[in-house]
Protein backbone atom coordinates (compact mmCIF):
# COMPACT_ATOMS: atom_id res chain seq x y z
CA UNK A 1 0.00 0.00 0.00
CA UNK A 2 1.38 3.41 -0.99
CA UNK A 3 1.29 6.47 1.23
CA UNK A 4 -0.08 9.84 0.27
CA UNK A 5 2.22 12.66 -0.86
CA UNK A 6 1.93 14.71 2.36
CA UNK A 7 3.17 11.70 4.36
CA UNK A 8 6.07 11.23 1.96
CA UNK A 9 7.04 14.90 2.36
CA UNK A 10 6.96 14.69 6.13
CA UNK A 11 8.86 11.39 6.35
CA UNK A 12 11.52 11.65 3.66
CA UNK A 13 14.43 13.81 2.61
CA UNK A 14 12.18 15.62 0.10
CA UNK A 15 11.62 18.56 2.46
CA UNK A 16 15.36 18.67 3.04
CA UNK A 17 16.00 18.78 -0.73
CA UNK A 18 13.39 21.50 -1.18
CA UNK A 19 14.94 23.55 1.63
CA UNK A 20 18.43 23.03 0.22
CA UNK A 21 17.20 23.89 -3.28
CA UNK A 22 15.47 27.01 -1.97
CA UNK A 23 18.58 28.12 -0.09
CA UNK A 24 20.73 27.59 -3.17
CA UNK A 25 18.31 29.51 -5.40
CA UNK A 26 18.07 32.32 -2.83
CA UNK A 27 21.87 32.55 -2.45
CA UNK A 28 22.31 32.79 -6.21
CA UNK A 29 19.43 35.20 -6.73
CA UNK A 30 17.57 32.69 -8.92
CA UNK A 31 13.91 31.75 -9.19
CA UNK A 32 12.10 28.66 -10.45
CA UNK A 33 8.76 27.91 -12.10
CA UNK A 34 7.37 24.62 -13.37
CA UNK A 35 4.89 22.93 -15.68
CA UNK A 36 3.49 19.62 -14.53
CA UNK A 37 1.37 17.02 -16.22
CA UNK A 38 1.41 13.59 -14.54
CA UNK A 39 2.56 15.03 -11.19
CA UNK A 40 -0.54 17.24 -11.06
CA UNK A 41 1.00 20.08 -9.07
CA UNK A 42 3.01 17.90 -6.70
CA UNK A 43 6.26 19.76 -7.36
CA UNK A 44 4.59 23.10 -6.65
CA UNK A 45 3.04 21.60 -3.51
CA UNK A 46 6.48 20.46 -2.34
CA UNK A 47 8.00 23.87 -3.09
CA UNK A 48 5.30 25.76 -1.20
CA UNK A 49 5.46 23.40 1.78
CA UNK A 50 8.69 25.16 2.78
CA UNK A 51 8.46 28.49 4.56
CA UNK A 52 10.03 31.31 2.57
CA UNK A 53 9.52 29.67 -0.81
CA UNK A 54 8.00 32.88 -2.15
CA UNK A 55 11.58 34.19 -2.29
CA UNK A 56 12.48 31.74 -5.06
CA UNK A 57 9.34 30.01 -6.41
CA UNK A 58 7.41 32.02 -9.01
CA UNK A 59 4.55 29.90 -10.34
CA UNK A 60 3.40 26.62 -11.76
CA UNK A 61 1.09 25.34 -14.45
CA UNK A 62 -0.69 22.01 -14.29
CA UNK A 63 -1.04 21.31 -18.00
CA UNK A 64 -2.60 17.89 -17.97
CA UNK A 65 -4.36 18.11 -21.33
CA UNK A 66 -2.68 18.62 -24.68
CA UNK A 67 -4.83 21.73 -25.15
CA UNK A 68 -3.43 23.24 -21.93
CA UNK A 69 0.13 22.45 -23.00
CA UNK A 70 -0.53 24.30 -26.25
CA UNK A 71 -2.49 27.31 -24.99
CA UNK A 72 -0.55 27.98 -21.78
CA UNK A 73 2.99 26.93 -22.68
CA UNK A 74 3.15 27.18 -26.46
CA UNK A 75 3.71 23.48 -27.16
CA UNK A 76 3.12 23.00 -30.88
CA UNK A 77 0.26 20.79 -32.08
CA UNK A 78 2.70 19.19 -34.54
CA UNK A 79 5.01 18.20 -31.67
CA UNK A 80 2.16 16.52 -29.80
CA UNK A 81 0.91 14.76 -32.93
CA UNK A 82 4.32 13.54 -34.04
CA UNK A 83 5.93 12.65 -30.70
CA UNK A 84 3.09 12.55 -28.15
CA UNK A 85 2.66 14.32 -24.81
CA UNK A 86 5.19 12.01 -23.15
CA UNK A 87 8.29 12.83 -25.15
CA UNK A 88 11.55 14.70 -25.04
CA UNK A 89 10.27 17.16 -27.62
CA UNK A 90 7.15 18.00 -25.59
CA UNK A 91 8.95 18.56 -22.27
CA UNK A 92 11.49 20.70 -24.13
CA UNK A 93 8.75 22.98 -25.44
CA UNK A 94 7.01 22.90 -22.05
CA UNK A 95 10.09 24.08 -20.14
CA UNK A 96 10.79 26.73 -22.77
CA UNK A 97 7.22 27.98 -22.28
CA UNK A 98 7.66 27.96 -18.50
CA UNK A 99 10.74 30.17 -18.60
CA UNK A 100 9.35 32.47 -21.29
CA UNK A 101 6.00 32.96 -19.52
CA UNK A 102 7.25 33.22 -15.94
CA UNK A 103 10.50 35.11 -16.25
CA UNK A 104 12.07 32.61 -13.83
CA UNK A 105 15.75 31.83 -14.19
CA UNK A 106 15.11 28.08 -13.84
CA UNK A 107 12.30 25.84 -14.99
CA UNK A 108 11.10 22.27 -14.66
CA UNK A 109 8.67 20.43 -16.92
CA UNK A 110 7.32 16.93 -16.47
CA UNK A 111 5.06 14.70 -18.55
CA UNK A 112 4.57 11.00 -18.09
CA UNK A 113 2.40 7.91 -17.88
CA UNK A 114 1.54 7.28 -14.23
CA UNK A 115 -0.87 4.44 -14.96
CA UNK A 116 -2.47 2.15 -14.44
CA UNK A 117 -3.50 2.52 -18.10
CA UNK A 118 -2.07 4.52 -20.97
CA UNK A 119 1.17 2.65 -21.45
CA UNK A 120 2.43 0.90 -24.56
CA UNK A 121 5.40 -1.27 -25.52
CA UNK A 122 7.22 1.88 -26.65
CA UNK A 123 6.17 3.97 -23.63
CA UNK A 124 5.33 1.69 -20.71
CA UNK A 125 3.53 2.86 -17.57
CA UNK A 126 6.10 4.64 -15.43
CA UNK A 127 7.74 6.46 -18.36
CA UNK A 128 8.31 10.09 -17.40
CA UNK A 129 10.14 12.79 -19.34
CA UNK A 130 11.61 15.84 -17.60
CA UNK A 131 12.84 19.17 -18.93
CA UNK A 132 15.21 21.39 -16.95
CA UNK A 133 16.21 24.93 -17.85
CA UNK A 134 18.80 26.80 -15.80
CA UNK A 135 19.84 30.27 -16.94
CA UNK A 136 19.35 29.41 -20.61
CA UNK A 137 20.85 25.92 -20.51
CA UNK A 138 18.28 23.25 -21.28
CA UNK A 139 18.52 19.50 -20.61
CA UNK A 140 16.05 16.64 -20.74
CA UNK A 141 15.94 13.28 -19.10
CA UNK A 142 13.75 10.19 -19.25
CA UNK A 143 13.08 7.88 -16.35
CA UNK A 144 11.02 4.72 -16.07
CA UNK A 145 9.64 4.36 -12.56
CA UNK A 146 7.94 1.32 -11.09
CA UNK A 147 4.95 0.88 -8.85
CA UNK A 148 1.37 2.05 -8.86
CA UNK A 149 0.13 5.49 -9.95
CA UNK A 150 0.95 7.11 -6.62
CA UNK A 151 4.44 5.60 -6.51
CA UNK A 152 5.24 6.78 -10.05
CA UNK A 153 4.06 10.31 -9.26
CA UNK A 154 6.00 10.43 -5.97
CA UNK A 155 9.18 9.20 -7.65
CA UNK A 156 8.77 11.78 -10.42
CA UNK A 157 8.40 14.61 -7.89
CA UNK A 158 11.46 13.50 -5.95
CA UNK A 159 13.48 13.07 -9.15
CA UNK A 160 12.55 16.51 -10.51
CA UNK A 161 13.48 18.35 -7.33
CA UNK A 162 16.65 16.35 -6.74
CA UNK A 163 17.78 16.72 -10.35
CA UNK A 164 17.29 20.50 -10.40
CA UNK A 165 19.23 20.71 -7.14
CA UNK A 166 22.06 18.58 -8.58
CA UNK A 167 22.17 20.64 -11.79
CA UNK A 168 22.49 23.86 -9.77
CA UNK A 169 25.20 22.42 -7.53
CA UNK A 170 27.19 21.30 -10.59
CA UNK A 171 26.92 24.74 -12.18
Amino acid sequence: MSTDFSTVCANSPLEEYVSALGNLLRERGLTVSCAESCTGGGIAYAFTSVSGSSDWFHQSWVTYSNEAKQSLLGVKADTLEQFGAVSEQTVTEMVQGVVANSGASAGISVSGIAGPGGGSAEKPVGTVWFGFAVKGSLTTEKQIFSGDRTAVREQAIHFAINTLYQRLVAE
